[in-house]
């Protein structure tokens, strides 16, 4: 298996390669942009778990910018890529950009589209804004979704609650769920929910000690 040095190596390439190449057309040119994302995010992640935060920061910041810059001409109800941006700015600590891109998933109709995945995204949308109640009021709407682990809705309603014991239990879980994955996206086996969660978590006046290979060891 790739060491992080590789796996951070490779994600710039990839990154680098696909902005020499960008398509004029529109529909390549998102698909590009989507790749270029996953890339970049890939490429932060490695270099978090190398203990390189300031680089790791900037790579998350620019697969953010990335994914929203796909946006526009991505296909309708494509909700990975505000998620995306979210736990981006939330796992490089940029608060202020995870807002911004909180206001605009829910612009974009994020607590109303009829996909589970949309209402992920407007659920993390709404605890980046400090909206808990709207939060919880979207979380029964994501039960029994195949998308989303069980663990993640808990861990999602407990910060919408401020239940500190239930969120432990929860996150725990989604760490345990993490583990027994077997594929990861980019091939970069990092528990990026679980380190954009611990994000909102902390924000709350919440901390749980994680241990697991798959989050950096100063977590």
């Amino acid at each position: 298996m790739a060491g992080w040095e590789e796996r951070a190596a490779r994600a710039r390439e990839r990154f680098e390669d696909g902005a020499a190449r960008m398509p004029d057309a529109r529909d390549e040119r998102q698909r590009q942009l989507t790749r270029m994302g996953n890339a970049a995010w890939a490429a932060g992640l490695s270099l978090l778990m190398l203990g390189r935060r300031v680089e790791a920061d900037e790579w998350l910041l620019r697969a953010a910018d990335t994914y929203r810059e796909s946006w526009p001409d991505a296909p309708p109800e494509s909700w990975g890529r505000p998620i995306g941006a979210l736990k981006s700015r939330l796992v490089a600590r940029d608060l202020d950009g995870a807002r911004a891109d909180a206001r605009w998933a829910l612009d974009a109709g994020a607590a109303g589209s009829e996909s589970p995945i949309g209402r992920y995204a407007a659920t993390l949308a709404e605890l980046v804004l400090g909206k808990n109640g709207a939060a919880a009021a979207l979380v029964p709407t994501l039960a029994g979704a195949d998308a989303i682990p069980s663990a993640v809705s808990r861990s999602l309603a407990a910060l919408a609650d401020g239940d500190a014991r239930a969120y432990t239990a929860a996150i725990q879980a989604l760490v345990a769920d993490f583990e027994s994955r077997t594929e990861y996206l980019e091939d970069v086996p990092v528990a990026d929910t679980v380190l954009a969660l611990q994000e909102l978590a902390s924000a709350r006046g919440i901390r749980v000690r994680i241990a697991s290979p798959l989050v950096p060891s100063d977590l």
